[in-house]
């Protein structure tokens, strides 16, 4: 087959990354699919970052254990890599003789769409270099695509139509490397305020647009239709805070509450499951 024709991912045959929980895992069939470009999308706060993290753990776990027995690429765009956190949900994760995690981990910035394109040029590189080492790169994870755009560009037609051609240039990059070099691909994205009566953005539902809610607020995935159709599987992840009572007359606990989401996937129905993190990691509650 063309690498370059249309690809049913109802067919394809695929390993999976686990998530680091079975009940997360359930949400997606075993754990984030190889050959296709999962993304997570959330609000600032809502364990994005978290979740990616145990995914470059679990990548280097054996493929036995729900892992790839892999090394990783992380490239982020807003804050300074965790390494102390990585480090922290190793000691959980992995064994106490593993190595250091970070020598299977790839980390680099980028600031721009230009920037990344770039590094996934590079990375391309790499991970045809290690297709034969005892651990090679099976996992790209992108946090977050959101950033990367959030200056650059004007609201006029012009800079919407430039963007939308990057959209698509680093949409078709990431699926290509993936389809060629059998990767596990994911990809952070942020959300904006829905305003307005209609189902998604401009009033196009996309998903289960209508019915995403986080903070108590309607939100929508950033970066609009062009870039969801750059992707094949978006995962929600929401927030909420209740108050708790005491049963006094004091003034009651505030408990968050979490849940993750499958907007849509090829392959899949919708389906939810409440989460927490904890030092030990991200798990679902059953």
């Amino acid at each position: 087959m063309n690498e370059f024709e249309p690809q049913n991912l109802l067919e394809l045959p695929t390993c999976k990354c686990s998530l680091g929980c079975p009940i997360l895992d359930r949400l997606l069939d075993g754990g984030i699919p190889c050959n296709s470009v999962t993304e997570i999308v959330a609000e600032s706060g809502s364990g994005k970052t978290q979740l990616c993290l145990q995914l470059l753990l679990t990548a280097q776990l054996p493929v036995s254990r729900g892992g790839l027995n892999a090394a990783s690429i992380y490239i982020h765009s807003e804050f300074p890599f965790p390494s102390r956190r990585l480090k922290q949900l190793s000691s959980f994760l992995l064994s106490s003789s593993s190595k250091d995690p970070l020598d299977r981990i790839f980390v680099r910035a980028a600031h721009t769409p230009g920037e990344l394109l770039a590094l996934l040029d590079r990375a391309e590189y790499l991970i045809a270099r290690s297709v034969n080492d005892s651990f090679p790169i099976k996992l790209i994870v992108i946090d977050s695509i959101a950033a990367l755009f959030r200056s650059e560009f004007d609201n006029t037609p012009t800079d919407l139509k430039r963007r939308s051609a990057l959209f698509f240039k680093i949409g078709a990059k990431l699926k290509l490397q993936a389809r060629r070099f059998n990767l596990a691909v994911v990809v952070t994205n942020q959300v904006v305020d829905l305003m307005g009566s209609g189902d998604g953005a401009n009033g196009v539902r996309v998903g289960n647009y209508g019915g995403l809610y986080s903070s108590g607020r309607r939100v929508c995935p950033a970066l609009g239709l062009s870039w969801a159709s750059c992707v094949n599987s978006r995962v929600f992840l929401s927030r909420s805070d209740e108050v708790v009572n005491s049963g006094g007359e004091t003034e009651g606990n505030v408990r968050t509450r979490r849940k993750m989401q499958l907007v849509f996937a090829p392959h899949l129905p919708e389906s939810s499951f409440e989460f927490v993190i904890l030092k030990e990691g991200v798990f679902g509650v059953s």
